[in-house]
């Protein structure tokens, strides 16, 4: 899975503390997702999609299976 996380933070000039603090995560958990370490419940994307006033799907992608 791919997301656009980091893109959407810088877009609306937030820090990863600051958009941790809106959807109710730390600020390692925004770290990991924006490393692809993580892959985020259905209720935390669909908080961050809120937040970046976006939908689930520009927010995050399924990687192409070989």
């Amino acid at each position: 899975m791919t997301n656009r996380v980091r893109v959407e933070r810088a877009r609306h000039d937030l820090t990863q503390a600051e958009l941790a603090e809106r959807v109710g995560v730390s600020r390692q958990t925004i770290y990991a997702l924006e490393t692809q370490d993580y892959v985020p419940s259905t209720a935390l994307a669909l908080k961050l999609a809120r937040v970046f006033e976006t939908s689930v799907e520009e927010l995050f992608a399924l990687e192409e299976e070989d």
